[in-house]
Order: C-alpha cells, then structure tokens, then sequence
C-alpha cells in the first residue's frame, strides 16, 4: 500500500497493484486463528510517512490483534484512497521480461495480461503455507484448517477434540485461546520453543497522548536502530556483570516483556555462546516455575538452538496453559506423527482421537512466495533455476538477470528481524528513489551486476556466520521445509548497517548495478 501511494500520489506514475485477497491486509488479512497478536508494539508497528495518520490513529492496547491491525490497515487504504488502484481475488501467475522493449509481462489468474516497465514484488515474507504432507491426511473425517487460511467466519472449537501441530509463534498463540474453548486440546511438539511474556495491556489515554507527542524521537529511534524498535542500545555484556546482578536485569525485562529482554539485557546474546545460555537457562528455569508438572516442564524447555535464533516468541498465558486438565502435550520428535488417520493422528507408540485438527506448521518463509509465481528474466532464465542453490540477490532488492524488479524485504535484506514496518518503509523508499532516477535520466533498464551479487551474498553469509543464528534448524534457514536448500536468508547486521549500505550504492552512482 506503501508502495502504491508514493508510485501514484507522490510520483506521478501510473500504478495497479494485483491482490489475491478480497481485501487489503496482507498477513493480517489471511491470518486469523485464535489469538492472532503482534510481536511488536502497536505505536511503532505502523506506517511513519504520515504525521496526520500518527496522530489521528488511537491503538488500544500495547500488542494490537489481528482485528485492530487489519481496521487500522483498511483505515490506511480509505484514508488515501488506494482501493481503486488495487485488483483483489487477482493473483499474478506469471512474469516475463520482454527483453526488446524493456518491460515486464504481467499475467494473472483472471487472464489479464498488462505490461509495465516496473514491478515491485511485495508477496511479503510468510504468505505461502506449509502444510506438512502427512500420509493419510485425505482421510481425516473431521476438520482441519492452517492458520494461515483461516475461515473469515472462525471456527466453533466448543465440545471438540482438537489437535494442534506445530509450537512456533503462531502455535504459541493459539493454544491458550484454543485451550479454552474446547473439550480437549492435544498440542503436537516437535520442538519447544523460548518464550517471553507479552504483558499485553490496553493503552491508556495519557500514554497514547505522550506516545503522539514523542513520535518524531520513536521514529528516529527505529529508524537508527539494528532492529526497527525504539530501544536504546545497552553497552553492556553478559560476562560484565556478576550472576546475581545478571538474574536481577533479566527479572526486570521479564517483567517488562516482549523483545526487551533480548534487545536491551545485554548486547551479545547473539553472538556469544556463554552470555545466550545465561538468558537460556534464566527462560528455562522460568517454565519449570510456571509449569506444574516437572516432566512437562521439561518437555517445554528447549536445548536444541541458542535463545534469539529463531523469531522469539511473546504470549499470554502459554506455559500455564498447560496446568489446565484439558491441555496434553505430545512430544513428536521422541515418538513422530506416522499418519493422520480418519479418526485422528497416529504417532509411533500411540492414536490419539480428534474432532478438528489445527495445522501451525508455518511458511515456505522469504523464497516460498516469489518462486510460486513463473518469473522468467533476460534469456528466458527463471527465478526458480536462478534460485536453485538457494536465494541470491543483491541487498535483497533485486536479483541478477531480472531487470526492473524489485522485491520488498526480499532475502538478503533484514526483513523478518527486524519491526517490519520500518523495514518495509526504507525499501519503498529506496526502491521509489530509484525509479525516480531512473525516469528523470531517461533510463529503462537497471539491473544488479552478477559480481555485486555475489559479494553481497558471501557478506550476508560471512556476517551471519559470525553469531549464534546458524547454530538453528529455524525457517531462517529453510529448515521446515523438506527439501528446501539450506541458506541463512535474512541480513543479521542490523537495519543500521544495511541502511548505509543502500545509500553507499545510491551515492556511487548505483554502485552494483547496470544502468541503461
């Protein structure tokens, strides 16, 4: 939407954007499972580029749900009048680089075929499901829903038996929510996860009154910030302070909630392997506190990747959903799903009997969207053959031999580690400076240079191998995915660092590209 404000209303460009929902949204418009939240605060997860929208916009809450940040998103579309450039239930099917004229060809599902010189892929990061392709699944007689499909009208959990597989951040949302309102939940884990409480809470009047009166100081914050939040750095490793004073800063981020505490306890959770495993074992001793039953504690505690190299989870009421009589927890990695058979799921040692089966198995996650659609470059190459070895691209905006397509927090750039808002923001910028370039000089084509690519993957990789992250099987790496080539794709030195670099290149006159 982003995007399509700054082509039209400020550029002056002509603009149609292909949408496969009913309506605006996005993520926010497919994902409506029960307990659907924001992992980042209302006041700073949302647009920035306009000030009467800041002010005029009142979150309720510190953590807004799915419904207010899809209001506040359709809010946007009305308030500047997007609706009209937009073509919904519309999903592009095919790309072709017409290389004599310098445009792209646009086909849909519709059978609409355009032409433009521009296109800007915005599919976002996790919008192609995951649906594990369990033997049996055919059979199942009751009924299953992916939480990234949700039925509009929701499900009646009342009086049923319902499974849930998968404790990621989505699986850790629902399944307080899903807990209460059924008969009996059976939650599938393959892998426990670290989570931190939200301390969701509504946002009273005065704080939302300071929150507008301040946005210019947010705003700087989260724009020179690695991480897209308004957190100010601490100058403070893990190893700097004794173990009582260690536990007492933990406790007070704790407390506190969200991301604080890996952001502003100490500043090499991520990249040292003593001070994570301080803020691990602080976690893990945190559930064995909440959680009533030691061997379940247990079970939730994880070992298997360092805190902070997978999208930390935040809830409400989790772990203490599972001192609730009606709540089990099934360890999948000790005893694997064998098939879903018509009455349930069946795993090695046991059949457990379900009415409605949730699947929070996630997203072909960064490559997954782009790859569904048949993108074919100069000499007839496609991005799946580009892509085979795993995603290359270069600062995550474009890949080489695609000329004039540009991909919105696309691998390679810090997207998903970052408040994804501002990540988005600095790409549309960016990408809307260069068409401007481009159309002021009288240019058609620009298209990043092989070698500048390949630099830039190797530094992605290099500066990725230099902390904790890789130590996870996570969907930063396409390890949910079977069969999917294993590549750290997300940029982990920060929003700061990357931001210098896009302007590095913009000041050396598009250093990196071929402009003609």
């Amino acid at each position: 939407m982003y995007m399509l404000h700054r082509a039209r209303d400020l550029m002056g460009l002509k603009a149609q954007v292909f949408e496969a929902g009913e309506g605006v949204g996005g993520t926010w418009y497919w994902n409506r499972y029960p307990g659907a939240r924001c992992d980042s605060e209302s006041y700073y997860y949302s647009y920035s580029f306009s000030k009467e929208l800041e002010q005029e916009w009142n979150w309720s809450s510190r953590y807004p749900g799915q419904p207010e940040i899809l209001s506040y998103l359709e809010h946007v579309a009305d308030r500047f009048e997007l609706r009209p450039n937009i073509d919904f239930n519309t999903r592009v099917d095919a790309l072709t680089f017409d290389e004599a004229n310098d445009v792209w060809l646009v086909r849909t599902d519709t059978g609409d075929a355009v032409s433009a010189r521009y296109v800007v892929s915005c599919v976002g990061c996790l919008s192609t499901r995951n649906i594990p392709n369990f033997k049996g699944i055919e059979t199942f007689q009751g009924d299953w829903y992916h939480t990234g499909a949700w039925p509009h009208e929701g499900v009646d959990f009342s009086g049923k038996r319902v499974g849930l597989i998968g404790t990621g951040s989505t699986g850790i949302q629902a399944t307080p929510v899903i807990a209460a309102e059924s008969e009996h939940l059976t939650v599938f884990q393959r892998t426990p996860n670290f989570s931190i409480p939200a301390r969701n809470a509504p946002l009273e009047e005065k704080t939302l009154n300071d929150i507008k009166a301040n946005y210019q100081e947010i705003r700087y914050l989260c724009k020179g910030s690695d991480n897209g939040f308004p957190f100010i750095p601490v100058d403070r490793g893990a190893k700097d302070v004794g173990e009582e004073d260690r536990e007492r800063i933990y406790d007070k981020f704790w407390e506190l909630g969200g991301f604080r505490l890996l952001v502003e306890s100490f500043n090499d959770l991520t990249i040292d392997e003593f001070a994570n495993e301080t803020a691990a074992n602080f976690i893990r001793q945190k559930i064995r506190e909440m959680v009533k039953d030691p061997k379940v504690a247990e079970m939730l505690c994880p070992y298997d990747h360092p805190y902070g190299t997978k999208r930390p989870p935040i809830d409400t009421n989790y772990y203490d959903t599972y001192n609730r009589d009606n709540v089990s927890l099934i360890d999948v990695r000790k005893a694997p799903i064998v098939e879903i058979t018509p009455q349930g799921v069946r795993t090695e040692d046991s059949e457990y009997e379900l009415d409605v089966l949730v699947f929070a198995t996630g997203f072909d996650a960064m490559t997954g969207p782009l790859l569904a659609i048949d993108i074919q470059g100069m000499n007839g190459q496609t991005l799946n053959d580009a892509w085979e070895a795993g995603p290359r691209t270069y600062l995550g905006l474009q890949v080489a031999g695609f000329p004039n397509l540009f991909t919105v927090t696309g691998p390679g750039s810090p997207s998903v580690l970052t408040n994804m808002p501002v990540s988005i923001e600095q790409h549309v910028e960016w990408i809307s400076d260069c068409i401007e370039f481009m159309n002021s000089g009288g240019k058609s084509r620009i298209v990043a240079n092989e070698d500048a690519q390949e630099e830039w993957v190797k530094h992605v990789s290099d500066i990725a191998d230099d902390t904790l992250y890789p130590k996870a099987n996570s969907w930063y790496v396409g390890a949910n995915v079977p069969g999917k080539t294993r590549v750290f794709m997300p940029y982990v030195g920060g929003m700061k660092m990357y931001r210098e670099k896009c302007d590095e290149v913009v000041d050396g006159g598009y250093k990196g590209f071929s402009v003609s």
